[in-house]
């Protein structure tokens, strides 16, 4: 051969150029130094992390006689006398290497340990270096264990191996054991960067990087594959070239990615996926990538100093790590990696990817920064009147006018103040009509819309029907939003009662309950029956019984009305029958609480807003608000 590989011209010859394994070095130099040596070592860790080159090391340290012949036990071999030169070279007689996977068996061990007995030929020690010492049969564990645990003075016995489970707790407790750790990329990186230059390679750092992370921990497989690089790109290490080489996939696609995540733009999130296969990079290792940087953004919004201002990518991870909220991002890092797992039960690769991709867009949280946008151009739209609604599309393409305008006329009467209202005002908190079904995906004749969710809720995030119907989840926003001590919202304009029902108090009693809503929050009611409680509204009385509306039929199942009529009959000492019926509703606890978080939101903003310091700031020195950053403190 013309030539010899990295992993091997580079093996190091000292504990002094071992990297990453600085608690091994210091253990064995100390030991070294003091004379206190073991009879047996046993070396644990993945593969290419230099459990067999620190044996060769300890062998050296061990049988070096210095360059004049006159040294001694080291922990510095020379490197140039007949024991260090011979050790290196793989010749020498007291140094005997055996592989257990090709040598597993009783007989084999025997022969082995009768050569024991007799002194060093050339050197002071005769060192057995036992490498994949899980591999041997337990005939041939049991034949070593006398020996293992009584050797001869001048002999010494280092085992190496990948799975230590593997190996008799009996073997165990004879050795002084040393876990090799993983080597870290930057730790790799820089050594490939040394390596390298004394070869007179002209390389990129960023592909140094590359090579040390999928090294995945291990030295010789860092340097193989450098020599791979330099022969894919004809004596030279690129970017571009170690990335074709590994299938990697170029950090911009996942900005891409999650800057179309941001803006929920599924048609974008699509069209990169089917790019990346078509440029056969490698999916599995793209969802791999993405959760590594979906991690380095968890970190740069706890750490901002974190950030490395010489990264090239630095103000793509500026601008994500503030747009992203850290719920979100926790969420996607939790899809993306549940989805790397399912990927190979997909019918293929861009098929398992792009759903992972839909999934993730399909919970909204991730688009952060685009629900606050939205969130402010609802509150814009509700502020103007009806005829001036803009029209503009989601991004699906579907118009939301309508949407905005019925919006607008359901939660309008929730942000009225009553006791604060002016003649004009009362004038215009008439009754207005039932709105009309919403259309899109709630095109159903009994689905109607949820108009509390469009007032924001203290996440920034727009909600759909969907979770706007989750019992769960608005149980838990009414009890915080309206917890006790926490100022009330103004009660909104009750809607137009049906002619055959009876608009009196409450039980058809007179100063018996005034406020539904208010009386709702305070049953003690749990799960789907809180929430129907808390999503109703009071009608009247019909025909002795009590009349309430709820916005979706899943309210209406069995159960829930039952809890809901026995905790009212505790509450009044009587048997009260209780009906329901599903329509749009305008006067409940949870549009109550919807409007006082809006109502607390909106005067944190204009807090924030009207600070001096923060006028300062954004006058003198340009600063923004992040939209969605600003929280109420009594949130």
């Amino acid at each position: 051969m013309s030539s010899t590989v990295l992993a091997r011209k580079w093996r190091p010859k000292t504990f002094a150029t071992l990297v990453g394994q600085d608690h091994v070095v210091r253990a064995l130099t100390h030991a070294l130094q003091r004379r206190r040596l073991h009879h047996a070592y046993l070396f644990t860790g993945t593969r290419g992390v230099g459990k067999t080159t620190i044996a060769r090391i300890l062998a050296k340290s061990l049988n070096c006689t210095g360059a004049d012949g006159q040294g001694d036990i080291t922990a510095e071999p020379c490197g140039v006398c007949p024991s260090c030169t011979e050790i290196d070279a793989g010749r020498f007689v007291d140094y005997i290497e055996l592989d257990a996977a090709s040598n597993r068996g009783v007989d084999d061990m025997t022969r082995l340990l009768e050569q024991a007995v007799y002194k060093p030929t050339a050197g002071r020690f005769k060192v057995y270096m036992i490498d994949e010492v899980h591999m041997l049969s337990n005939h041939a564990f049991n034949a070593m264990l006398k020996t293992l645990e009584e050797p001869p003075q001048q002999v010494m016995f280092v085992l190496a191996t990948t799975d230590p489970q593997k190996v008799p707790v009996t073997v165990l407790s004879r050795c002084l054991q040393f876990a090799l750790k993983s080597v870290p990329p930057a730790a790799v990186a820089g050594h490939l960067q040394q390596v390298l230059g004394a070869e007179g390679v002209e390389f990129e750092p960023a592909a140094l990087q590359a090579l040390g992370r999928a090294a995945r921990g291990s030295m010789r497989d860092a340097l193989s594959l450098t020599d791979q690089a330099i022969a894919f790109d004809a004596g030279r290490v690129s970017v571009d070239g170690v990335r074709q080489m590994l299938g990697a996939v170029d950090s911009g696609y996942l900005f891409d990615l999650l800057r179309a995540l941001a803006r929920g733009d599924a048609q974008a999130l699509l069209e990169l996926a089917e790019s990346m296969d078509q440029r056969a990079l490698s999916l599995p290792q793209a969802l791999e990538d993405l959760a590594a940087l979906l991690q380095r953004l968890a970190v740069l919004q706890v750490l901002p100093q974190s950030l490395d201002e010489s990264d090239p990518d630095a103000a793509a991870l500026r601008e994500l790590a503030a747009a992203l909220s850290p719920e979100s991002l926790q969420l996607a890092y939790s899809m993306v990696l549940q989805g790397r797992g399912e990927l190979g039960l997909a019918p293929d690769a861009l098929c398992g990817f792009s759903m992972v991709l839909l999934r993730l867009l399909s919970f909204a949280p991730v688009a952060t920064a685009s629900a606050a946008r939205g969130l402010d151009a609802l509150e814009r739209a509700a502020s103007r009147p009806h005829g001036d609604a803009p029209t503009h599309r989601t991004s699906s393409g579907a118009p939301q006018a309508q949407s905005l305008r019925q919006g607008e006329a359901e939660a309008a009467p929730t942000r009225r103040a009553a006791p604060e209202a002016t003649p004009s005002a009362q004038s215009e908190a008439e009754p207005e009509p039932e709105p009309e079904p919403a259309r899109g995906l709630a095109a159903d004749a009994d689905a109607q819309p949820i108009p509390e969710r469009a007032a924001g809720d203290d996440s920034g995030h727009v909600s759909t029907g969907a979770d706007a119907h989750d019992p769960a989840h608005e149980a838990a926003e009414v009890s915080d939003a309206t917890a006790p001590g926490a100022p009330r919202a103004p009660n909104p304009v009750s809607a137009p009662r049906a002619a055959e029902v009876e608009p009196t108090a409450l039980g058809g009693q007179s100063g018996e309950v005034e406020d539904w809503p208010e009386l709702a929050r305070e049953l003690p009611l749990v799960a789907l029956a809180r929430s129907l409680a808390l999503q109703s509204e009071w009608v009247g009385v019909r025909d002795g019984a009590w009349v309430l509306r709820v916005p979706s039929e899943q309210y209406t199942r069995a159960g829930a009305l039952e809890r809901v009529q026995a905790a009212l009959s505790d509450r009044f000492g009587r048997a009260i029958e209780l009906r329901v019926e599903v329509g749009a509703v305008r006067d409940t606890a949870h549009l109550r609480a919807a409007a006082l978080r809006a109502q607390r939101q909106q005067e944190a903003e204009q807090t924030i807003a009207a600070d001096p310091l923060v006028r300062q700031l954004v006058d003198e020195l340009g600063a923004q608000i992040v939209p969605g950053s600003v929280r109420p403190l009594d949130a």
